[in-house]
């Protein structure tokens, strides 16, 4: 017989009766009823109930033993009494009875609950992060994370990609966050970076001629911690050779379509899977605020700053932001026309808490409007505004007025405020179990900075511009478009890619737009920048979160709950006590002086 086991624990069925095994695992749960010991153990397959009856000789001794303790114990597979089957439990029908069991760990007074889910704080958790995966719904999710990257890895791979691993230490790029740094020993004063992504070593593999590359990869970014953020996260990242935007479409959508599908119910509520048409950049942020929206959301906002612009109106609060160039969106609330005040003071109050002035509406009842913005808007212009928003009898509007970047956010913010406080059974509510998808297309190539004015990337440099050469030679940098898009699903981002710039002269030029002389090019980006002039196909690819992919997957609101070792929000990890302070040897070795923040002064 084999010394730990022969069967794991969630392995044995009826068809095992009359056998004797060999379990190793951690004792799940105790339980003394009159003298018989009932022992849950468990490992990673699932529990088995063991029995030592009140005459053993191993019942003191066993006794004695603290949960989470690992044991291996020899016994009888028995079928349970009639009427204390388990049916929840794989191995419901049988137990086994103990022979002899042998500590192979013993473990002291848990910090935490294993077998029971009590409320252990952030930090507890964080600190026994291997107590906290043997949890039942911690190791259930590692194990759905692990197949959802197989599941990907199968179907890249039958799709004739191939799967490269790139280098960790690199150079820094400006990628829209901040590097993390490593000091280089052999070469004082200088750093490596970690990669924000694999950006310009998979655009040289394309150049190389392998045509079809992917990676689960490992992704490093200096940004503040949030649910949906982490510092350090992983990513199905692909590229591939001479295609279009619609062909990237038409390769990454039947495998992200095949995941959701294959995983929707690992909740225990199948979803359905829809994939939407295509939306443009700007009909997303005017038409729901945001730039990844939530599309289970039925509610839509629309511009009704033509309305409050009117000589017939009187809304000096409104007007005078209009004057300064600012935008007035609205959002149709259909049917609410039930609600009580409460309803509508709870958003407007909602709305100060954001530090908006409020959210002002207009309900209309019998073709008036009734509240508080009404009597400034004259019947003329109400027309107008039934007319743009489409209201009828029963439906509300809700008014954001601010400029133009400022409105489209709150007006997202609000639309989503609103939907979740419909009342249930309301035909606006936000949808359930389905995951709706969409590319997002035609981002703009540059931003001005609000303060400055000064023009930068607004996404990826990387991306090739629609129109090439020409359009960057134009007039307004602003309106050139990039050849760039986002997969979004149900309000979260899960993918951002592009048709790469891949001719040296529009590559100088648009970083020459974005501020960024020939010399700094040559310096940052001069690897790629010199493969490109011996000769470069077209190319692209696109690179989908893995974590956010679980974490939807899983209905988790925080990817701390999908990933087995991670830090907390200020970024430290209380397990691996990270970050350390370095010994004065290890600084010597760097050539590093630490020199403390200045402590700020009291008032």
């Amino acid at each position: 017989m084999h010394a730990y086991r022969t069967h794991k624990c969630g392995d044995l069925r009826k068809s095992d009766i009359g056998q004797t095994v060999k379990l190793s695992g951690w004792i799940h749960r105790m339980r003394d009823h009159g003298g018989v010991l009932f022992i849950d153990l468990r490992d990673t397959t699932g529990l088995t109930q063991c029995v030592i009856d009140q005459d053993s000789p191993l019942l003191k001794t066993v006794e004695s033993w603290r949960v989470e303790s690992v044991i291996t114990v020899t016994g009888r597979v028995k079928a349970r009494h009639e009427g204390t089957e388990n049916t929840k439990m794989g191995t419901g029908d049988i137990e086994v009875y103990i022979d002899e069991a042998v500590v192979q760990g013993a473990a002291d007074v848990v910090p935490l609950q294993v077998a029971d889910g009590d409320q252990a704080g952030e930090e507890v958790r964080l600190k026994y992060r291997f107590l906290d995966l043997r949890r039942e719904g911690m190791h259930s999710r590692i194990r759905l994370r692990n197949n959802i990257i197989k599941s990907m890895r199968m179907k890249m791979w039958d799709q004739g990609f191939q799967e490269f691993n790139t280098p960790i230490l690199t150079a820094s790029s400006p990628e829209g966050a901040r590097d993390y740094l490593v000091p280089s020993r052999l070469h004082p004063g200088k750093f490596y970076a970690l990669p924000q992504a694999p950006q310009q070593f998979k655009q040289l593999l394309m150049v190389s001629g392998f045509d079809r590359y992917f990676q689960i990869a490992p992704c490093f970014r200096d940004e503040d911690g949030r649910a949906d953020r982490l510092a350090e996260f992983y990513q199905l990242d692909m590229e591939m050779s001479f295609v279009a935007q619609e062909d990237i479409f038409a390769t990454m959508t039947p495998v992200i379509d095949g995941i959701f599908n294959e995983f929707s119910g690992w909740t225990g509520t199948p979803h359905t899977v829809e994939w939407l048409p295509n939306m443009k950049y700007a009909d997303a942020l005017m038409n729901y605020g945001s730039d990844k929206p939530d599309m289970r959301n039925p509610l839509i906002v629309c511009d009704v700053t033509s309305v409050f612009n009117r000589d017939d109106v009187e809304f000096k609060a409104f007007k005078g932001v209009i004057a300064k160039g600012g935008v007035v969106r609205a959002i149709r609330c259909p049917k609410v026309g039930d609600q009580p005040r409460s309803f509508f003071d709870k958003l407007n109050s909602w709305a100060q808490q954001e530090g908006a002035p409020g959210l002002g509406y207009i309900l209309i009842e019998g073709g008036e409007g009734k509240g508080p913005i009404a009597k400034f808007v004259p019947p003329a212009a109400l027309a107008e505004m039934k007319a743009i928003a489409k209201l009828e009898d029963g439906d509300a509007i809700f008014f954001v007025c601010d400029m133009e970047a400022k409105a489209a956010k709150f007006a997202g913010r609000a639309r989503d405020k609103i939907c979740d406080d419909l009342p249930a059974g309301h035909s606006h509510v936000r949808e359930k179990g389905v995951y709706k998808f969409f590319w997002l297309v035609d981002f703009p190539m540059f931003e001005a900075d609000e303060k400055t004015g000064k023009i930068d990337f607004s996404h990826n440099p990387f991306s090739m511009p629609q129109g090439g050469l020409d359009a960057l030679n134009g007039p307004d940098p602003l309106k050139v478009m990039a050849t760039q898009y986002d997969c979004v699903c149900n309000g979260y981002e899960l993918c951002s890619g592009g048709i790469r710039n891949h001719k040296p002269d529009v590559m100088i030029k648009a970083f020459e737009i974005a501020g960024y002389p020939y010399e700094v090019l040559e310096k940052k980006f001069g690897g790629m920048l010199s493969a490109f002039k011996y000769g470069a196909p077209p190319h692209g690819g696109c690179a989908f979160g893995i974590d956010r992919i679980v974490m939807i997957l899983a209905n988790e609101p925080n990817l701390r709950e999908v990933y087995a070792f991670v830090m907390n929000g200020a970024y430290e990890d209380p397990m691996m006590q990270a970050p350390s302070d370095p010994t004065p040897q290890q600084l010597k070795d760097l050539h590093l002086k630490v020199v403390e923040p200045a402590k700020t002064q009291a008032a």
